[in-house]
């Protein structure tokens, strides 16, 4: 079974307690409300005539025989919705960043296969289908561009013509003067090259929306699965020509995003044209085949990195070129630059090395366009770093803990190479007790001894930090033109005593409801089931960024306390009024305000005055119970950190991994809730899993992508993941104000890097070394064949 290990808590205190989950009765009992479970009158469905090829210009769309479908109301192109394009922008000049335009329908050419191009809508799902099969386009098929090194290559067809090489990001962000001396003196000097397979994020719920035009409100409404509802929100109103105003956004509840709603989508915006040219509501749920194929998709990165070390193992230079296949088009707000820039930015990581220089590259094919995917690049960068330690560890006669133990950060705050300034964390002490776990289980005694009857077991580990909380002046330093960062969250009590929150942040899995809850009912010393949480609607949410890169609990829940602390000074000071004492002999708990003396005032009590019985109020309070707050990061964020243990045996008939062992010990200052906190970690490790040994989409010459079910994707299931111990080492914030870090994306950038080492370590007898995932069962067939044969 999992085991985890949870910190004491004050008695009182419900944060840093595993508080059942509020979420849990609606969704286990089938009352969630998802976007395809909502219908209106009169609502159209909707679905997309999509290309066939991935490169090629328009020639013509006939969708006359279309028109004729039985069930079908209305098929529009481009030309006849007359929507502006969907464009991301950094601030960086034009040989550092390309902006490139996304038209919401396909107009003169397509550039990967599934790119819509129309838009057909019928009175039920299976007459919309009939219509898409009814549809003609012809196009004048282009060369395509399927892989990075066709991008790059002398003469290779332009995805867009204004991007010179197919190159939509190349920057230099780092280049320590003498770094070449360095590597030309050091002792030991490794080389990794590794590649990471393209993949789909795989939300359980698939994209969808239902729109429809509000009269009353003079709103066009959008209820969708998004992780960004403002994003949404203001490219729809530019997209329509609207007002923002005249646009809502709510998203019902969501089954899972990972990232891939966290930037805006093309259907969301196609159908809510339909809508309002029909009148009528319009819904688009994705299907699995297009999810899989024609969806923002993830993580095709190559790297190319060098590391100098010492006599001693002590790292003295990293030299990195930085390559992402980003697809066709650059994600909004993002950009193409995402993932470049995040790992050209933060991959020294958890070690102090004093030299560094990179090169990062975005470029651009005939694929699906990528978006951001829970950890965004640093599974990649974190695996090229761990594989290089572990070279040099061999080259160097060292063992593999140790010399990570020789180079973690110990002493805080540090500011690195790459002008990040690392706030405190438990580098070295995660490192040394998941060694130490591993080893009091004894699986180094069960190393050797399966060596011995000719079995393959091999331990891994992987050291990494996860910055997180990013605020307005890390995400500036990108230079997006579009700069995320703070939140905002106003706390009102009602005449009950009953509390609402709103937070700009949005759950798609991670209990805000519950988390969000904890956090005001301490600082109100309130029931947690008097306090209710609002989110994803753009209506009742003043402004908000969404949920991703962990930023929910730093800067969300920084947020909701601050809001909360301000509801807290005026009903303290409501009660001293009352009593003609000073505030600070009042204090907030068990659902009232309590004088030092023993007089207490219900919460219900004093909502009376503050709405009922206002003339009692002193001229300086003004009625009514509400406060608003916001916060932002202004320094570079906070760093959670973990190390991750993994045991695994290669089987030699098939060439399976089996994962006999997992550890976590992990570091995200306060967990409000442990529970979930845990279900965040073993959820991360299952997708870092899945890029480790199971998940790839591909694509033919033609730039057909041959993986479009779970046939061809290979997804792991319950079986293939392992059980993990998790324990909880706590290093409080100093930067936000519920002393809480990231802790969102920290199993998927660490399972990567332990599993494939731990691969490694079983290979070792073989001579084999693998750098590149997927770890597909035929090779580490042919590893294990290689050695059986010598």
């Amino acid at each position: 079974m999992n085991e985890s290990v949870e910190k004491p808590v004050e008695k009182d205190r419900l944060v840093g307690r595993s508080v059942s989950r509020r979420e849990d009765p609606r969704l286990l009992t089938g009352r969630g409300r998802f976007v395809d479970d909502i219908a209106l009158p009169g609502m159209l469905h909707a679905q997309f005539v999509r290309s066939t090829v991935a490169h090629g210009e328009i020639t013509s769309i006939d969708l006359t025989a279309v028109r004729d479908v039985p069930g079908v109301v209305a098929a529009f192109t481009a030309d006849d919705l007359e929507l502006t394009d969907i464009t991301a922008h950094l601030g960086r000049p034009i040989t550092e960043f390309v902006p490139t335009a996304m038209p919401v329908l396909a107009r003169d050419r397509v550039r990967y296969v599934g790119e819509p191009v129309a838009i057909v809508v019928a009175r039920d799902a299976y007459a919309v289908e009939d219509g898409l099969e009814a549809a003609k386009v012809s196009y004048a098929v282009l060369p395509p561009v399927t892989s990075e090194e066709a991008a790059l290559a002398p003469g290779a067809p332009l995805v867009h013509e204004e991007a010179a090489h197919n190159t939509l990001v190349d920057v230099s962000l780092f280049g320590t003067d003498g770094i070449d001396a360095i590597f030309d003196a050091a002792a030991c000097v490794v080389h990794v090259e590794s590649r990471t397979g393209r993949q789909n994020a795989l939300p359980l719920e698939t994209r969808g929306v239902v729109a429809h035009w509000d009269d009353r409100e003079e709103q066009l409404v959008l209820q969708t699965c998004t992780q960004v509802p403002h994003q949404v929100r203001t490219v729809a109103s530019r997209c329509l020509r609207l007002d923002e105003r005249a646009v809502r956004v709510v998203v019902p509840d969501m089954g899972g995003g990972f990232g891939q709603k966290c930037v805006v989508g093309r259907e969301e915006i196609a159908a809510a044209a339909a809508a309002l040219r029909l009148h009528r509501p319009v819904k688009w749920i994705e299907d699995r085949k297009d999810a899989l194929s024609a969806s923002f998709l993830a993580r095709e990165q190559h790297y190319d990195v060098r590391a100098a070390f010492d006599a001693q193992g002590r790292i003295l230079g990293l030299d990195a070129d930085v390559v992402c296949d980003m697809g066709a088009y650059s994600c909004y707000p993002f950009t193409a630059g995402i993932e470049p820039l995040m790992a050209s930015a933060e991959m020294p990581g958890v070690y102090k090395v004093p030299a560094y220089r990179v090169r990062g590259r975005a470029v651009t094919t005939n694929k699906a366009p990528t978006a951001p995917y829970r950890g965004v690049s640093r599974p990649q960068y974190v695996m090229v770093v761990e594989r290089l330690f572990e070279r040099a560890a061999r080259e160097l006669g060292l063992d593999a803990v140790e010399i990570r133990r020789r180079n973690v950060i110990t002493e805080f705050p540090y500011t690195g190479v790459n002008s990040i300034t690392y706030d405190p964390g438990s580098y070295l002490e995660s490192l040394d007790l998941c060694e130490r776990l591993v080893k009091d289980e004894g699986w180094y005694e069960k190393r050797s001894a399966a060596a011995a009857a000719g079995r393959h077991i091999g331990i891994g580990y992987s050291c990494f930090s996860e910055r997180t909380g990013y605020g307005s002046a890390a995400f500036a330093q990108r230079k997006m033109r579009v700069v995320p960062g703070f939140d905002i969250s106003e706390v009102r009590m009602d005449t009950s005593g009953a509390v609402t929150v709103t937070t700009g942040t949005m759950s798609h899995g991670q209990s805000h409801e519950t988390t969000m809850a904890q956090i005001v009912a301490d600082e109100l010393g309130l029931d947690i089931n008097k306090v209710r949480l609002h989110q994803g609607d753009t209506e009742r949410i003043t402004y908000g960024w969404g949920t991703f890169a962990s930023r929910s609990i730093t800067v969300g829940g920084s947020a909701v306390r601050l809001a909360a602390a301000k509801l807290g000074e005026k009903l303290c000071k409501i009660a001293a009024a009352r009593w003609e004492a000073a505030p600070d002999d009042v204090r907030l708990a068990d659902g009232g305000a309590r004088h030092r003396d023993g007089r207490v005032l219900t919460y219900e009590e004093l909502a009376d005055v503050a709405y009922l019985q206002a003339h009692l109020l002193p001229k300086d309070i003004e009625p009514g119970l509400s406060a608003t707050a916001t916060f932002d990061v202004f320094n570079d964020g906070t760093f959670s950190n973990a190390t991750h243990g993994v045991v695994v045996e290669l089987h030699e008939g098939t060439g399976q991994v089996e994962i006999l062992r997992y550890v976590c010990v992990e570091d995200c200052g306060v967990a409000i809730n442990p529970q979930v906190v845990e279900g965040q970690c073993r959820g991360g490790i299952a997708q870092g899993i899945a890029g480790a040994l199971f998940e790839q989409v591909t694509y033919d010459a033609q730039g057909e992508p041959s993986a479009t079910s779970f046939m061809d994707y290979k997804v792991p299931t319950a079986h293939e993941i392992p059980d993990v111990l998790i324990h909880h080492l706590e290093t409080p914030c100093a930067f936000t104000e519920t002393g809480a870090k990231g802790a969102g994306e920290g199993g998927t950038i660490g399972a990567p890097a332990a599993v494939l080492n731990a691969v490694n370590d079983a290979l070792r007898p073989t001579g084999v070394e693998l750098d590149h995932t997927p770890i597909t069962p035929e090779t580490v067939h042919r590893a294990l064949n290689l050695e059986l044969s010598s």
